[in-house]
């Protein structure tokens, strides 16, 4: 495969953030105190160099920014103070601009006012569609079903699930063809694809890899429980809305209830540590903040604050408080499903486990290319 060479490559980067790449000597001791380039090769020195080359090929289809935890070692530990750790993040945010087709993930990792500007649009046509279509108005007791019917939520959901899951697995198919485009298709059997699909899913729900990077691994529990929340979340509002939103007073201990206190109570506390790990700037990992990164945090925290005030609102019997916190809520979560999900920052949970599964079955084509040589001689 022919790779293009753009000497500005990593001025296109530095408008997803990252360090200062010019600084970068290539000494390699970012490499040697990683913990996961053993597996992955030399990175992030490899994709510095990738960069000040301007290999763009190579970069789109490359896996090592996904295969980074940024555990921030290498930062610290750069004697010419490159941050190569936060290169690698603009390089996560930079991809995630070269898989979509729309070229909205661009727009809304460089530009600020593209990310808002969509998310209040967005936001704004969901309250639009509530005021103009909203149910019966009770006043004398909570009718949730009655002001917002289930059924048509759930019709609402469905739909939106599938345009994000069309988005977000064409998105993938890119990423695929720029992964292993450099292979014949006859190189890597079907078979090979399907005996390696167990990794994706091993590493989505437990992203094992982040524990061998160095640091507390609180770093991982924080994010087990986010990724965990969000998910428990999602299943009851697509899945199990009709047993998750009811006007009936459940008791405490009905699953449905246990799972949303549970998702409600993930995502609050992982949300304010990070928020406030982020004004200390005491981690690495908090240092350097891009606005896309505070966005996500603040939606995905008032998403959980909202929805537990609906819930307290509902059983306090306050009908109007009810109604009108539900359509804030609704108005959070949509845009922040439409805009994060296939275009932001939540993107990463489908991209990381779906690099690990696509390195999977590189190594395996690899180790069957060497049986099949060793065999020839």
């Amino acid at each position: 495969m022919a790779y293009r060479v753009e000497p500005g490559l990593y001025r296109d980067v530095a408008k997803f953030g990252g360090g200062d790449i010019t600084a970068c000597m290539n000494c390699g001791n970012c490499t040697a105190v990683c913990s996961q380039s053993q597996d992955a090769g030399g990175f992030p020195r490899r994709m510095i160099h990738l960069l000040q080359v301007g290999h763009s090929g190579k970069l789109a289809g490359s896996l090592e920014p996904w295969l980074c935890y940024y555990c921030g070692e290498c930062s610290d530990t750069c004697p010419r103070e490159a941050n190569p750790a936060e290169t690698m993040m603009a390089a996560r945010r930079y991809l995630t601009g070269v898989y979509d087709w729309t070229g909205l993930g661009k727009k809304f990792y460089t530009s600020p006012a593209w990310e808002v500007g969509a998310i209040a649009l967005v936001g704004l046509f969901i309250v639009c569609l509530f005021a103009l279509f909203h149910g019966p108005v009770l006043t004398d007791h909570v009718e949730l079903n009655t002001f917002a019917p289930v059924e048509w939520v759930e019709i609402g959901d469905w739909i939106l699930g599938g345009i994000l899951a069309t988005l977000l697995l064409s998105n993938g198919w890119r990423m695929f063809h720029w992964v292993m485009g450099s292979r014949k298709a006859v190189d890597v059997p079907f078979s090979l694809y399907l005996r390696k699909l167990p990794a994706f899913f091993e590493h989505f729900a437990t992203q094992k890899k982040w524990r061998e990077c160095e640091g507390p691994n609180t770093r991982w529990l924080k994010h087990f429980l986010l990724v965990t929340g969000y998910v428990t979340m999602m299943v009851l509002v697509i899945v199990f809305l009709r047993w998750f939103q009811t006007d009936e007073i459940v008791p405490f201990y009905h699953p449905a209830r246990l799972f949303g206190y549970y998702a409600t109570a993930a995502l609050l506390y992982v949300t304010v540590d990070f928020l406030v790990g982020r004004l200390k700037k005491r981690d690495a990992i908090h240092k350097y903040s891009e606005p896309t990164d505070w966005v996500f945090l603040v939606l995905l925290f008032l998403v959980a604050l909202t929805g537990i005030l609906v819930h307290v609102f509902r059983l306090a019997g306050l009908p109007l408080a009810t109604y009108s916190t539900y359509v804030v809520h609704m108005a959070i979560v949509v845009p922040m499903l439409v805009v994060e999900v296939p275009f932001g920052k939540w993107g990463h949970m489908f991209y990381r486990p779906f690099a690990a599964y696509l390195a999977a079955v590189k190594q395996g084509a690899a180790e069957a290319d060497a049986q099949r040589t060793k065999r020839a001689a």
